[in-house]
C-alpha cells in the first residue's frame, strides 16, 4: 500500500513535532508555515523550541529526503493527500474563548488552492462545533466535484515526552464521516500501527463523530486541570491543619479509583495548553446553554491561580516580613527562583506558575534572581525585568532565600551541603515538593513545603 503524503500547517511546538515525527514513521512530509524565520530554522536543522529527542529527528529526516519545510501553500496544495491543521488556538484577548483567527487563515489559504480529492485533518484544540463550522468552510472555498473532506483528531501530546506520544500514543480519536475519509486517515497513521505492531502494543483508536472528538480532548484537559486543583486545595487545607500533603496524596493515590498520576501539590499548572483550554471550554458550554455543567472550571482556576501567590505569603513568613496595607514589602531581600519553564524538560514559559512566583517576589521588592537549564532566553521576552543567572550556583550566590519553582533534575538532585556554603541564609521554599525535606533539613537549612509541615 502506498503512504498518503502528509502536510502539517503550522510549524509551532504541535505542528513541528507532528510532521518530523511522521517524517521518522517513514511519511512524506511537508511542514508549512506563513513564519518565514520559523520556516528557514527548521530546514536548516534546528528546533525552534526544546523537546528531547526532536533535533536527531529533525536532521535525520531531513537528511533522508522525506521532510521538507515551505511557506507556500500552493505547494502544499499540489503535494499532500492529507492535510494536519496544527495551528495555534490562543485565548482571545478580549474574552475567555479560543482565537480561531489561525484556523480559519490555514483552511482560507489552503481549500481554494486543492485541485484534487484530499482530507483535511484537525488537530488543533478548538471548541464543540468547529469541525462542522470548518467543513462549512472548505465547501465553500473548494471545487465541489473534487470532494474534499474534513475529519477532526485531536492531539494528546504532553511536553517533554512529545516524541514519545506521537510515535507511541496511548490513544487515537478522530471524527470521521464517510468510509474513504476512514480509509485514508487510517492509512495516515499506518506507521503507528506497525510501529505498535511490531513491538506487541495495541493503539486503541476511536472512531466518532465530529463533537464528540473536539470535546475528547477539552474534556481530558480539564479532568486533569480538576485533578490538580483538587490536590492543592487539599494542600490549602494541609497547612492549616498541620498535615501533609504528599503523604496524602500517595494514601488516596494507592486507590485504583483515583491514581496517583496529577496528584503533586504545588505552584499549579500552567503552559500553553490547561489553562485557556479550560476557559474556552467554559466559554463554549455558556454559549450552548450548558454553563452551569461546567461552573466548576471556574473555581479549579482560581485555586491554580491562588497557589502561585502562595509563594509570596511563605516568602514573608519565613523573612519575618509581616504584611502592611500593601502586602508583604521584601525590600533588600535577595531571592533565587530556580526554575522558569511551567514544566521540566521544556522551554515553554507560557502562563507559567513559576514565572508568576518570580514577579510576585518582584513586585514586593525583593532583588529576584532566576535559573532554569533551557528556558532564560523565553523568559527573558516574557518577564525582561528580571534578573537572569547563568548557572545555578549563580543564581544562589548571596541569597537570603532559595524558591524551587520548576521540578528539574538539577534542582531535585542538587547537593543542599554545597548550596548552603553559597547562600546567605539557609531558607528555601520547595514550591514542587520535590527535595528531601530531611536531607535539606539536615544541612541546616529552613525548609517550607506546598502543604507540608515545616521540616
Amino acid at each position: 500500500m502506498t503512504l498518503p503524503r502528509l502536510s502539517f500547517l503550522g510549524t509551532g511546538y504541535l505542528g513541528a513535532t507532528y510532521a518530523i515525527c511522521f517524517a521518522e514513521l517513514g511519511y512524506d512530509v511537508l511542514g508549512v508555515d506563513v513564519d518565514e524565520v520559523k520556516i528557514a530554522t527548521l530546514a536548516s536543522g534546528r528546533v525552534p523550541f526544546h523537546e528531547p529527542g526532536l533535533d536527531d529527528l529533525l536532521r535525520r529526516n531531513l537528511a533522508a529526503g522525506r521532510l521538507r519545510f515551505t511557506t507556500s501553500y500552493q505547494e502544499a496544495a499540489g503535494f499532500a493527500d492529507v492535510h494536519f491543521i496544527c495551528v495555534g488556538t490562543p485565548q482571545r484577548a478580549d474574552g475567555m474563548s479560543a482565537d480561531l483567527t489561525y484556523v480559519e487563515s490555514a483552511v482560507t489559504n489552503l481549500a481554494p488552492l486543492l485541485h484534487r480529492r484530499a482530507l483535511i485533518v484537525g488537530k488543533s484544540t478548538v471548541p464543540v462545533g468547529t469541525a462542522t463550522w470548518v467543513e462549512q468552510l472548505v465547501a465553500k472555498l473548494s471545487d465541489p466535484a473534487l470532494g474534499v473532506e474534513v475529519a477532526w483528531s485531536p492531539e494528546f501530546l504532553q511536553e517533554g515526552y512529545a516524541v514519545e506520544d506521537v510515535l507511541r500514543p496511548n490513544r487515537i480519536v478522530a471524527g470521521i464521516k464517510s468510509t474513504w475519509a476512514n480509509e485514508l486517515f487510517r492509512a495516515a497513521h499506518k506507521g503507528v500501527f506497525d510501529l505498535a505492531a511490531t513491538e506487541d502494543r495495541d493503539v486503541p483508536l476511536v472512531v466518532t463523530d465530529f463533537a464528540t472528538a473536539e470535546l475528547v480532548k477539552v474534556a481530558a484537559n480539564a479532568f486533569l486541570a480538576t485533578k490538580i486543583s483538587f490536590i492543592n486545595a487539599m494542600a490549602e487545607v494541609c497547612e492549616v491543619a498541620g498535615a501533609d500533603v504528599t503523604q496524602l496524596a500517595r494514601a488516596i493515590g494507592y486507590d485504583p479509583r483515583i491514581g496517583n498520576r496529577f496528584l503533586q501539590a504545588g505552584l499549579g499548572f500552567g503552559g500553553g495548553c490547561l489553562p485557556k483550554d479550560i476557559r474556552a471550554f467554559q466559554a463554549r458550554a455558556q454559549e450552548l446553554g450548558a454553563g452551569e455543567a461546567v461552573r466548576f472550571l471556574h473555581e479549579v482556576d482560581l485555586i491554580n491561580t491562588r497557589r502561585r501567590g502562595r509563594v509570596l505569603q511563605m516568602a514573608a513568613e519565613l523573612l519575618e516580613r509581616p504584611a502592611g496595607p500593601a502586602g508583604p514589602n521584601l525590600s533588600g531581600t535577595k531571592v533565587a527562583v530556580l526554575g522558569a519553564a511551567f514544566k521540566p524538560n521544556s522551554d515553554d514559559v507560557r502562563d507559567a506558575p513559576s514565572l508568576a512566583a518570580a514577579a510576585g517576589l518582584a513586585a514586593a521588592g525583593a532583588e529576584v534572581r532566576v535559573y532554569d537549564p533551557q528556558a532564560m532566553e523565553n523568559a527573558r521576552r516574557e518577564q525582561p525585568h528580571l534578573t537572569y543567572a547563568p548557572t545555578l550556583t549563580d543564581a544562589v550566590e548571596g541569597v537570603a532565600l532559595v524558591v524551587v519553582a520548576t521540578e528539574w533534575a538539577e534542582f531535585r538532585n542538587a547537593d543542599p551541603v554545597l548550596l548552603g556554603g553559597l547562600v546567605a541564609a539557609r531558607r528555601v521554599i520547595d514550591g514542587r515538593n520535590c527535595l528531601d525535606p530531611a536531607q535539606w533539613a539536615r544541612a541546616g537549612w529552613t525548609y517550607r513545603g506546598m502543604g507540608r509541615p515545616p521540616a
